[in-house]
């Protein structure tokens, strides 16, 4: 890893700042080595769920960093030195409507927010 940033993680850093982030993570995988590398994910203390599923992707992870520098770390040094991982997709969440069954969100009216 260089010490210059890139531009992505240059808007990245001045978007999140040094708020708290949540992002979905997706794994493709080798299917025979499913169980072990989702029990791999599960033992860090920063991924709140861990999910197996089908479809285009194998696992599904949500973690959550005090900030995007964190979570960057995390995937170049932990997820992706994980044997079996094929493909790796971030998703970093925006806003968060309803989590663990508790609505979090107020949508702006009328204006009120601008």
């Amino acid at each position: 890893m260089t010490q210059n940033k890139s531009e992505y993680d240059s808007v990245m850093s001045t978007y999140y700042g040094d708020d708290a982030v949540s992002a979905i993570i997706t794994l493709k995988v080798d299917t025979k080595e499913a169980d072990t590398i989702a029990e791999k994910v599960s033992e860090y203390q920063v991924v709140e769920d861990v999910f197996l599923v089908t479809g285009d992707t194998d696992i599904i992870a949500k973690v959550k960093f005090q900030t995007y520098d964190q979570l960057k770390k995390f995937l170049i040094a932990k997820i992706s030195s994980i044997e079996g991982i094929k493909d790796i997709k971030t998703l970093m969440v925006v806003t968060t409507f309803k989590e663990r069954g508790e609505k979090r969100f107020e949508p702006i009216e009328n204006g009120e927010n601008e």
